[in-house]
C-alpha cells in the first residue's frame, strides 16, 4: 500500500513527533487540533525537529524546512482527514473526549481507512467500540521522541483484523520502525509497568526519602536509564500520568494503581511538567 497522506489528530508532544517522522520520510501529514495557536506552536516544534535531525541521527532522512512545510496541512476541521490513507489519533487520555473523536472520525473517514489509536492506557477494544469499524482499529503506543524511536508497541484489539495489522506494518516499513505486537488489556505492557514505576517514585518523594533529583539520579547513574522516573513523568505530562493511573485503577480495581496524592496535588496546582515549566522539576526554558 502507498501512503501519500496520513491524518494526525492531536498536535501535542507525541503528535509533533509523529508528524516529524512522517514528513522526514516523504509522507504528507494532515494535522488536526482544536486551535490555530496549538497548530502554530506544533509547526514550529516540527521544523525545529527537522533542523536538529543531522545532530541527533545518522540514519534519518535530511529535508529542508520548506520541504517539511509543503508536507504539512494544519487544520482545525476534522473533515480534512477524509482523503487520508491512514489516521493516527493522539488526543488527550480522557475517555469522553476520545469517544467523541472516534464517533466523529468514523463519520468522516472512508470505511476502509484504518485508525491507529495512540493511547496511554485506555483499552483499544473500548476505543474501537465507538466506531462502526472495530476491525480497522489498532493500538499504536508511540514513545517520545517518536522520530528517534525505532520500535513501537502495537496493540491488537478484540476485533482488530490481520489486514489492519498488516497495513500498519506497511506504514512502519516506510518509517523504518519495528513493531512489537501485544494483546489488549488496559495499559498494555509498557504503561501498565511504567506508570507503577513513576507513581511509586512520586510516593518516595512524598515520603521524603529523597529529593526528585536524587531519585532520578539513582536510576540514571545506578541503572543506566536515560531519564529518571520523575523526569519521565514530567515529559509525558503529570495530567496524562494521573489520568492514566485513574484508568488503570478503574479497570483493574487494584490499589497498586492508586494515584499518589502528591502527583494529583501537582496536577491540581497546574504544575504539569515540561509543558508548563514546572512539575517534579523546574524547566526555565519552558
Amino acid at each position: 500500500m502507498e501512503f501519500k497522506r496520513v491524518g494526525v489528530l492531536g498536535a501535542g508532544n507525541i503528535g509533533i513527533g509523529v508528524v516529524t517522522d512522517l514528513v522526514l520520510h516523504g509522507i504528507s501529514a494532515v494535522v488536526v487540533d482544536i486551535s490555530d495557536k496549538i497548530l502554530t506552536r506544533a509547526q514550529a516544534a516540527i521544523l525545529n525537529n527537522v533542523r536538529c535531525v543531522p545532530l541527533l541521527s545518522k540514519t534519518l532522512p535530511r529535508i529542508t524546512n520548506d520541504e517539511a512545510k509543503q508536507r504539512m496541512v494544519l487544520t482545525t476541521d476534522l473533515q480534512d482527514v477524509a482523503a487520508c490513507d491512514f489516521i493516527i489519533e493522539n488526543v488527550t487520555e480522557d475517555w469522553p473526549v476520545k469517544k467523541s473523536v472516534y464517533e466523529n472520525l468514523d463519520r468522516v473517514a472512508p470505511p476502509e481507512v484504518c485508525l491507529g489509536a495512540n493511547t496511554s492506557c485506555i483499552s483499544i477494544t473500548q476505543i474501537a467500540s465507538a466506531t462502526t469499524r472495530p476491525a480497522n482499529v489498532v493500538g499504536i503506543h508511540l514513545m517520545n521522541p517518536v522520530h528517534l524511536k525505532p520500535t513501537v508497541e502495537v496493540i491488537r484489539g478484540f476485533h482488530t483484523s490481520d489486514q489492519t495489522v498488516d497495513t500498519l506494518l506497511q506504514l512502519f516499513a516506510v518509517l523504518n520502525k519495528e513493531a512489537i505486537i501485544v494483546q489488549d488489556m488496559p495499559g498494555f505492557v509498557s504503561n501498565r509497568i511504567s506508570h507503577l514505576f513513576m507513581n511509586e517514585a512520586a510516593f518516595v518523594l512524598q515520603d521524603n526519602v529523597a529529593t526528585a533529583d536524587e531519585i532520578d539520579m539513582i536510576f540514571k547513574k545506578c541503572f543506566g536509564h536515560k531519564m529518571g522516573p520523575l523526569e519521565t513523568a514530567d515529559l509525558i505530562g503529570l495530567d496524562t500520568v494521573m489520568r492514566s493511573l485513574d484508568v488503570l485503577y478503574e479497570s483493574f480495581q487494584d490499589p497498586k494503581y492508586r494515584c499518589c496524592p502528591l502527583l494529583r496535588k501537582l496536577v491540581h496546582a497546574g504544575h504539569l511538567g515540561r509543558k508548563t515549566g514546572k512539575g517534579f522539576h523546574v524547566y526555565p526554558e519552558a
